[in-house]
């Protein structure tokens, strides 16, 4: 998995693309970069570059979006403020075809990365903000709060759907980084689709090494939801085994996986390869430690429905600090240690 850390921002610019109007309201400026608007754009840089809905993707059609972005990025097309009006063009029609689909301002920005210069495509929905109203009325002050439709998300939120481009080369893994998250909808059409990928970039998405890592972890867990309910002794043992490869291997096995976890227990071992394989994992899975670093950081256990517990990873291995004490009929206790001080939240 490439991370992105390095970031420098050389060119950006917005566009209001409306779908109550009849055309796109497009920029002829690119955007000042001083302090604080600099500080606005890298943060929702870095924060989807972090996302963990960061998919890798390739293009798999003509598409405009892939013409012109190839074009400014190879050098042969230097006009940044055209090329992003023709992005803005293309999203605006999608939009105009789709009234479900909501508007936004769209930022088009151009940077520089560790592996290299890449385009980016921010899709920034509107936000429903408040600030204050002045009226006079009979010479005196009256403040109210009103809303206001068309905020941008702030630093702290997540984008629902951004793209970032690389130039294409052979050989190359991927040459898109895609966020499009879709939220559940009866009422919008547009949620439930993936216009964002399939119409507008033109894109498959391929599975990273994050994405096989959670869908390891994600898939492990569930089967042993479903196949070790009332047993937390060998719950808890496929669990911390499956931990232990997670943090000491590079890559899983998951034939190798199971049969060192249920050794003996032939319909455990089908079992787990069956609904693993029904989940799309792959027999052989390269893991993303820099992912699995951060995730296995805590541990957060639900137990018996009403006790939530989290503990940190150094300590839910630490003997002399908590426990896990097996009573043979499948119930398992555990033991919080020499406690010193505690708080109530």
């Amino acid at each position: 998995m490439e991370y992105i850390n390095d970031i420098s921002i050389m060119e950006a610019v917005i566009h209001i693309l409306d779908n109550n109007g009849d055309e796109p309201i497009l920029n002829q400026y690119k955007m000042e970069l001083n302090e604080d608007i600099y500080k606005f754009i890298l943060k929702h840089l870095q924060k989807s570059f972090n996302d963990e809905e960061l998919k890798y993707a390739v293009f798999n059609k003509r598409t405009i979006v892939k013409e012109v972005t190839q074009e400014f990025l190879n050098g042969d097309n230097p006009d940044f403020i055209a090329v992003s009006q023709e992005l803005a063009r293309q999203m605006f029609s999608l939009m105009k075809s789709n009234v479900n689909i909501p508007s936004c301002d769209l930022m088009v920005v151009y940077i520089s990365t560790e592996y290299g210069p890449m385009l980016g495509i921010l899709k920034m929905d509107y936000v429903k903000n408040f600030t204050h109203q002045i009226d006079f009325v009979d010479d005196k002050i009256g403040i109210n709060i009103v809303p206001h439709a068309a905020g941008l998300p702030g630093g702290g939120q997540r984008l629902q759907k951004c793209a970032f481009i690389k130039p294409i080369r052979e050989d190359q893994e991927f040459n898109i980084m895609v966020i499009d998250k879709q939220t559940k909808s009866k009422d919008k059409e547009e949620y439930g689709s993936n216009y964002f990928i399939s119409n507008y970039l033109g894109c498959n998405i391929i599975a990273n090494e994050r994405d096989m890592t959670k869908n390891l972890i994600k898939t492990s867990e569930a089967w042993t939801r479903d196949n070790m309910s009332e047993n937390a002794d060998r719950a808890e043992q496929v669990r911390s085994k499956i931990k232990e490869k997670l943090k000491t291997e590079e890559t899983i096995n998951i034939n190798e996986l199971t049969e060192e976890i249920f050794k003996e227990e032939p319909q455990a071992i089908q079992s787990f390869t069956e609904y693993a394989s029904a989940q799309g994992l792959d027999e052989e899975i390269t893991l993303d430690k820099q992912y699995l670093e951060k995730k296995l950081k805590r541990v957060r256990l639900k137990i018996d429905k009403d006790i939530d517990l989290y503990i940190n990873e150094e300590v839910y291995g630490d003997i002399n600090r908590f426990e896990i004490v097996r009573n043979g009929d499948g119930s398992i206790n555990m033991i919080i240690k020499h406690v010193i001080n505690y708080i109530e939240k």
